[in-house]
C-alpha cells in the first residue's frame, strides 16, 4: 500500500545539537503507530517537522505525494495534518462543547464569516457525533477547568479531529493521566478513530501502552530511528532495551 506519511532524509540541527540525522520513516492509510524514545532522542522535532513548527535543514517530507516540507503549520493543516499536544490547548473558562464548536467553526471557516456562526445544523449534527464517539456527551456543559485530566485529553483530541484529518499526531496521550484512566483513555481515543482512513502517530513513554495499542513502532534514539517494526520485535530489540526502555544497562 502507497505511503501516507513519507519522511526522507530529514535531517536538523540546533546550534551544535543535532535533533535529527537521516531521518526516514512512513506511515500508510489507517495505520497506528507509536514513537518512542528518551526525552531529548528527536521525537518531537520529528513531529515539529511533520506539523511545519520546525523546518528541516535537509530532506522532505511528502503527504499524499505532495511535498509540504517547510510550509506554515496553519498550511500543513490545510493539507490534511492535526495533532494534540501533551498540554492540552483549551480555554479553560468554556465548555467542551464550547471548545469544540469553535474548533468546528474555525474548520470550516470557508462557509461561515465567524465561528460563532458555527450552530447550524450540520455543523450540530458533527459535533453531536463527535461528542458520541469520544464519549463526552455527559461532560458537554461542565467547565474545562472542572474535568479531570483524561476528559480534557479527549476533548483536546476530538478538536483536532474537527479538521478530518489524513494524519494525525498524539503528543503523550496518557500523559498526566491517572494509571487507572490511561487503558480506558486510549480505548476511547482509538474506537473514535476505528473505521477510518486517518494515520495516528503517537508519541508515548508508557510501554504498555504501546505494546497494545500500536501496529508498528519508531524506536529514537540521539536523533536516529533505530528500530521499526512490529511491537513486539521493536521491544525485544537490545539497541531499544538499552537506550529507551533501559533493560540492558
Amino acid at each position: 500500500m502507497t505511503a501516507l506519511i513519507e519522511a526522507r532524509g530529514l535531517h536538523k540541527s540546533f546550534g551544535a545539537v543535532v535533533a535529527a540525522r537521516d531521518v526516514s520513516v512512513m506511515a500508510r492509510r489507517g495505520e497506528r503507530v507509536g514513537l518512542i524514545g528518551n526525552n531529548g532522542a528527536g521525537k518531537t522535532t520529528f513531529v515539529n517537522m511533520v506539523t511545519g513548527y520546525v523546518k528541516p535543514d535537509r530532506g522532505s517530507i511528502l503527504l499524499d505525494g505532495i511535498d509540504i516540507t517547510g510550509l506554515p503549520p496553519r498550511v500543513v493543516s490545510r493539507h490534511g495534518v492535526s495533532r494534540s499536544f501533551q498540554m492540552p490547548q483549551l480555554f479553560q473558562s468554556m465548555t467542551p462543547e464550547e471548545n469544540m464548536l469553535m474548533a468546528l467553526g474555525i474548520a470550516r471557516s470557508e462557509r461561515l464569516s465567524s465561528w460563532r456562526d458555527a450552530r447550524t445544523p450540520d455543523l450540530m449534527a458533527e459535533l453531536h457525533d463527535l461528542l458520541a464517539r469520544f464519549r463526552l456527551g455527559e461532560y458537554r456543559d461542565r467547565s474545562i477547568a472542572a474535568l479531570p485530566g483524561g476528559v480534557r485529553k479527549l476533548v483536546d483530541i476530538a478538536m483536532a479531529v474537527t479538521r478530518r484529518p489524513k494524519l494525525l499526531l498524539l503528543d503523550e496521550p496518557t500523559s498526566g493521566v491517572a494509571a487507572e484512566e490511561k487503558f480506558p483513555l486510549m480505548d476511547v481515543i482509538m474506537s473514535a478513530l476505528a473505521g477510518g482512513e486517518v494515520a495516528v502517530l503517537f508519541v508515548e513513554h508508557d510501554m504498555e501502552i504501546v505494546a497494545r495499542y500500536a501496529e508498528r513502532v519508531l524506536a529514537f534514539y540521539d536523533g536516529r530511528v533505530i528500530a521499526d517494526d512490529i511491537p513486539t520485535t521493536v521491544l525485544g530489540n537490545e539497541e531499544v532495551q538499552r537506550y529507551v526502555t533501559g533493560i540492558v544497562q
